[in-house]
């Protein structure tokens, strides 16, 4: 990996690569995106607005509205998803945003390289949406150019975070939040038809808004990270458009993100690799089955595999083993979790609720489910460690060993590198359709709302503008 490190008062850098992702921005047209890359995204524009309706009767929905108002922010805009309400685009996409991450729900990003932390690069859809709806419903952008915008968003969020160094992520900055705002600039500007300068200067105010920490990982925090990292974005590219200044090269400056925020990036892993390929070609996106980090998907669907093929009964459970590389118990950190949130990031519960229900969706993920007594009981029979196999198979795969000790003497094994909504096990559109509407129901949403959007996503590409799309989101 050719790491560049340059930090020093004076140093040399290799320049030119921020004006490089400007350019990608401004001058790739929706011709050049692959049919894949299209039918991808579309699958991860629906399950963004899925988990926008559901995040929006979450707590974090409630308080973020509250917010709107406390701010008095002036009607009209754009929509906040699940609400009548409509405000200005930087604050629709805040809301949006944290909307479509409260769940922890979202699609992720997977890494190509073995020092990676497989599907926590950052999570692409949350940041990137948000600012694209918000400009593409204020400037009345055709659904061509908002799904183009979100397409640009996500590719130079995906490559930044691949490009960075892994020491960003594992030392606490949460990606999402960092290279998130990246995309929502990028979005953004590009729907705001900004020039070569302005986008440089957008992505400029980007870097400099970019901030969140993974110790808030399991609390409100994590989706607030996602609404104002899609907020900022939408903030430096308006900005930009006053003619406001900033930096040039804030990607590869000595003092700028990538030596800041990582102490160095492998050039070559962004450095002529926008669109060559799409990350959502290659190594792809991965859609959630499950609203719980994406750390715990491998292990919670050879799980399930394991439960309906040996008939197992949570009663028959003496001890579960979970064995994974080390990276893995770094995230997943609430080995006794006390709300669903911290739920969220705790292998043991995910184990111990496929146990008890079969299933793990919206539903069992609340503050009741994981205070019950039965929960707790079967929490404490899961030992989740580090496993030396899993460690040795690389961190750009979460390969998980499962071992389910049964009361009768008998030890179920199971092992998996990749979950149910990886590219190599995708979800269908219409798998995706079933989970956006199953958000849909838990948001109490008009079903038949909801099969309008699902048709009109399917065909987003063919809207002379979105007003009708977000219509059908807003109560």
């Amino acid at each position: 990996m050719n790491i560049e490190n340059r930090g020093a008062e004076g140093a040399s850098y290799v320049a030119g690569l921020t004006q490089e992702v400007a350019e990608f921005v401004l001058n790739t047209k929706t011709p050049d995106l692959p049919a894949v890359v299209v039918a991808n995204g579309k699958k991860s524009i629906l399950d963004g607005l899925g988990l926008a309706l559901s995040g929006s009767v979450a707590r974090s929905g409630d308080l973020v509205r509250r917010h709107m108002a406390d701010l008095g922010a002036p009607e009209g805009g754009a929509t906040v998803i699940g609400s009548d309400m409509k405000v200005p685009a930087r604050f629709a996409a805040f809301c949006n945003g944290v909307g479509i991450h409260a769940d922890d729900y979202d699609d992720t990003q997977l890494a190509v390289a073995k020092d990676r932390v497989y599907g926590l690069l950052t999570h692409p859809t949350a940041p990137a949406l948000p600012a694209a709806l918000a400009l593409g419903e204020t400037t009345g952008a055709s659904g061509a150019d908002v799904m183009l915008a979100y397409h640009l968003g996500v590719e130079v969020e995906c490559k930044i975070a691949e490009a960075i160094n892994p020491r960003h992520y594992q030392h606490g900055f949460h990606a999402t939040a960092t290279c998130g705002t990246y995309a929502a600039a990028s979005a953004a500007g590009r729907l705001m038809g900004l020039d070569l300068d302005a986008m440089k200067r957008a992505l400029s105010m980007a870097g400099s808004q970019s901030a969140g920490l993974r110790e808030n990982f399991g609390t409100m925090t994590k989706p607030f990270h996602a609404g104002r990292s899609s907020e900022s974005g939408v903030v430096a590219a308006q900005f930009a458009s006053y003619s406001w200044t900033a930096a040039g090269n804030i990607l590869e400056a000595p003092r700028g993100f990538f030596q800041a925020a990582g102490g160095g990036y492998d050039r070559e892993a962004i450095a002529g690799k926008l669109g060559a390929p799409w990350t959502f070609d290659s190594p792809g996106v991965s859609i959630k089955p499950h609203p719980s980090g994406s750390l715990t998907h491998p292990g919670m669907t050879e799980m399930l595999h394991m439960i309906r093929e040996h008939k197992i009964k949570a009663r028959d459970v003496v001890r579960v083993r979970v064995g994974t590389n080390s990276n893995m118990p770094n995230a997943l950190i609430h080995h006794n979790p006390r709300n669903e949130l911290q739920a969220k990031f705790s292998m043991e519960f995910c184990m111990a609720i496929l146990l008890l229900e079969g299933r793990a969706g919206l539903n069992e993920f609340t503050d009741e489910v994981v205070l019950r007594p039965d929960v707790k009981e079967m929490i404490a029979k899961v030992d989740f460690v580090v496993d030396d196999r899993a460690e040795a198979a690389g961190y750009h795969l979460m390969t998980t060993y499962i071992d389910v000790h049964l009361a009768d003497g008998r030890v179920i094994s199971g092992v998996a590198d990749f979950g149910k909504g990886s590219p190599a096990n995708p979800m269908s559109y219409d798998e995706v359709a079933g989970k956006f509407r199953e958000c849909a129901e838990f948001a109490r949403w008009d079903m038949a709302k909801a099969d309008e959007v699902v048709a009109m996503v399917a065909e987003i590409e063919k809207l002379p503008d979105i007003h009708g799309l977000m219509a059908l989101l807003r109560r």
